[in-house]
């Protein structure tokens, strides 16, 4: 055996499935890593050795499939009859709003103040 053998740490083997479903989720790389019992950055080097990109590359490519597979299921939800989904969505993508009314009466004067109950001093008028 050479020095080099036999030292260190065993090469931590990753799932990179469960790592994907977890980014799809919009976790982050450091707690994915914890969830795996390693260290953070022994994943971002291997996702560098595995798909020649860096970790945030990665993640960013995998949580924007996560984003698009929700959008995907709630646009499912809608058009199965998911009612709050419906006014959700069209509210988001439609630009659609639901109608207030507000009569706000403001009178010619500031509405008194009083900060205690000292009669000496008269109230002022902000």
């Amino acid at each position: 055996m050479t020095k080099a053998q036999g030292r260190g740490r065993p090469k931590a083997v990753i799932n990179w499935k469960m790592v994907d479903e977890y980014l799809r989720s919009q976790c982050d790389g450091a707690h994915i890593a914890n969830i795996l019992g390693i260290h953070p950055n022994t994943l971002y080097l291997a996702c560098e050795e595995k798909f020649n990109i860096n970790f945030s590359e990665y993640s960013q490519q995998k949580k924007g499939e996560g984003k698009e597979l929700l959008r995907a299921r709630q646009f499912k939800a809608a058009m199965e009859g998911d009612k709050t989904m419906l006014v959700w969505l069209g509210k988001q993508y439609l630009g659609q709003r639901e109608k207030t009314d507000s009569n706000i009466n403001l009178q010619d004067k500031a509405p008194v103040i009083s900060f205690g109950e000292d009669d000496d001093e008269p109230e002022q008028e902000i």
